[in-house]
C-alpha cells in the first residue's frame, strides 16, 4: 500500500502546556505525553519535517504571577523555564518512540538543551530530526504563540498546526456558549477585527505579513495531527 502524500512537508506544531495536563490539575500527565509522541511519530514516518513549540501553562503561567503582584518580566521568565521542563519531557518521550529529537532552548542552558542557531536547526530538520523549541524567544512580554510564528518563519515551515482543546475557531467560546458556530476558514484580519482567541495579535500579524497559514484543530481527536498534515478538512484554516 502506497504511503499517503502529506499536504505539508515542513510544519511547526504549537502545543500548549495544557496539552500535557491530561486529567491532572497541574503538572505533566506522562501518559498524555506518550500519546502525543506517538501521534508525532505518525507524521514523522510520512517524511514530514517537524518542529514543535511547547508552552508551559501546565506548570506556571506568567500572567498568574503578574496577577499575584509579581513583576511582569520576572513572572514571564518563570513561565519560560516551565516550557523548558515540558521540552525535556517531550524530547524524552519522542526518543522513546525511536524519533531522533533535538531540544532547542531560547534561554541558554548548555547542559540541558541546544541554543537556538537557525542554520543548525535547519540542518537538524534536513536530517529528519524532530526539533522541540522551548523558552519562547527567550524574552518576557512575548507569548509562545508569537514565538511559534517567528520560529515557523525562520525554519521555512509551510503551516502552523495549533493544537487546542476545541475543534477550531468559533464565533464565541463553545465551552460557554452552546450557540457558537465554527468557522471552516477565516482571514487574518477577521481574526484581529473580531478579537477571536486564536493566537495573540502579534502572532497573527506576523503570519499575515508573511502569508503563513494556521490550522486550529482539536488535539484530543485521535489522529488529528496526521489528518491536518495530510490536508484533510479539520478544524479551522486561518489564511
Amino acid at each position: 500500500m502506497a504511503r499517503p502524500k502529506p499536504a505539508y512537508e515542513r510544519v511547526l506544531l504549537k502545543l500548549s502546556g495544557e496539552s500535557l495536563l491530561g486529567s491532572l490539575p497541574c503538572g505533566i500527565d506522562f501518559g498524555r505525553a506518550k500519546a502525543i509522541a506517538r501521534e508525532i511519530k505518525e507524521i514523522h514516518r510520512l517524511g514530514v519535517r517537524v518542529a514543535i513549540m511547547i508552552g508551559g501553562g501546565n506548570i506556571f503561567r506568567g500572567t498568574s504571577g503578574t496577577k499575584a503582584g509579581m513583576d511582569r518580566a520576572s513572572a514571564d521568565q518563570m513561565g519560560l523555564l516551565a516550557t523548558v521542563i515540558n521540552g525535556i519531557a517531550l524530547q524524552d518521550y519522542l526518543e522513546k518512540e525511536g524519533i531522533p529529537t533535538r531540544h532547542v532552548s531560547a534561554i541558554e542552558i548548555k547542559s540541558i538543551a541546544e541554543p537556538f542557531i537557525r542554520r543548525r536547526v535547519l540542518r537538524h530538520l534536513e536530517k529528519g530530526r524532530v526539533v522541540v523549541f522551548s523558552a519562547g524567544i527567550g524574552s518576557p512580554y512575548f507569548t509562545t504563540d508569537t514565538a511559534a510564528a517567528l520560529r515557523a518563519l525562520e525554519i521555512k515551515a509551510q503551516v502552523i498546526l495549533k493544537a487546542t482543546k476545541v475543534d477550531g475557531v468559533y464565533t464565541a467560546d463553545p465551552l460557554v456558549d452552546k450557540t457558537a458556530k465554527r468557522f471552516r476558514s477565516i482571514g487574518y484580519l477577521d481574526v484581529l477585527n473580531k478579537g477571536l482567541k486564536v493566537m495573540d495579535a502579534t502572532a497573527i500579524s506576523l503570519c499575515k505579513d508573511n502569508d503563513l497559514p494556521i490550522i486550529i484543530f482539536n488535539l484530543m481527536g485521535r489522529g488529528n495531527i496526521k489528518k491536518a498534515v495530510l490536508g484533510h478538512k479539520i478544524g479551522t484554516l486561518v489564511s
